[in-house]
């Protein structure tokens, strides 16, 4: 049975939480990154990459100066170098309290996420609203090759880097799965996503590659942390020269979270979203 981590001492996560009537900005919960970047050799102000959690809310809407409703898909993209991440049910809640709310424009409603998400992370955050029928958020598949029909056979549930061989041949490639599953730290409730890994280097051991991956099905974590954490064991096992890992989960109560990390220079490619989130 999970246990509530002290960072989440007072978080609405897998708690009854009375269902809000209008804006509270106060809802927004903070979670510092520091205390789950030091087992994984992290210092703080001295990140070993670049990188995002890019998110999507699709339970998103407001009234206009009239009383009208409005519907929007919201993208949210918070730097990795803030210096909290914010909890998803309280970014939930937050959310809900715009539904009988009043603001003049989409400009003011902008405006507002990114103030107020920006305290909260510390960092500047974006913010992009969109029509729920407009093309940039049509699905589309994972760039590269998918390993998924290997072949193999794999009794290791937990993440573990003595899987993760590379040969001589310096290779540029990029790879990547749909069978990647975690667990939230605190509820226990399972994380589905899709993982991409663009590299240069040596290279990597397909097999042995996936069954890393596998490992995290019984690991418990957040998203953004599970993402530094394959970043940070394939530099350390494979070195490559430029490294990107990126990870698209699956929605869970109408948000989707998408974190990505990269050696300097490396870029995702451009926003998509599976057909599943």
């Amino acid at each position: 049975m999970s246990q509530r981590p002290e960072t989440l001492a007072d978080a609405p996560l897998g708690r009854e939480s009375a269902y809000p009537e209008r804006y509270d900005a106060g809802l927004l919960y903070p979670i510092p990154r520091a205390a789950n970047r030091a087992p994984l050799g992290i210092e703080e102000g001295a990140l070993p990459f670049v990188g995002e959690d890019e998110w999507h809310a699709f339970e998103v809407s407001w009234l206009n100066a009239r009383g009208k409703p409005v519907v929007a898909v919201a993208r949210f993209r918070v730097p990795a170098q803030s210096p909290c991440l914010i909890e998803s049910k309280s970014w939930k809640l937050y959310l809900n309290g715009f539904n009988q709310s009043r603001f003049a424009s989409r400009e003011a409603v902008i405006e507002t996420l990114e103030r107020d998400l920006a305290q909260v992370a510390g960092a500047a955050v974006s913010v992009e609203l969109f029509a729920v029928d407009d093309e940039a958020l049509a699905p589309r598949r994972l760039p590269g090759e998918c390993l998924d029909d290997l072949d193999i056979a794999i009794d290791d549930y937990t993440p573990s880097a003595e899987h993760l061989r590379v040969g001589d041949e310096v290779v540029e490639e990029t790879l990547h799965s749909h069978l990647l599953k975690s667990n939230c730290p605190v509820t226990g409730q399972p994380d589905w996503g899709s993982v991409l890994i663009r590299y240069r280097g040596p290279r990597l051991d397909r097999e042995g590659l996936l069954r890393y991956l596998v490992g995290y099905r019984q690991h418990q974590d957040f998203h953004e942390h599970c993402v530094e954490h394959i970043f940070m064991d394939l530099m350390a096992r494979a070195r490559p020269e430029r490294l990107l890992v990126l990870a698209r989960y699956v929605r869970r109560g109408g948000l989707d979270i998408s974190p990505w990390r990269a050696t300097p220079g490396e870029r995702p490619p451009a926003p998509l979203r599976l057909s599943r989130q």
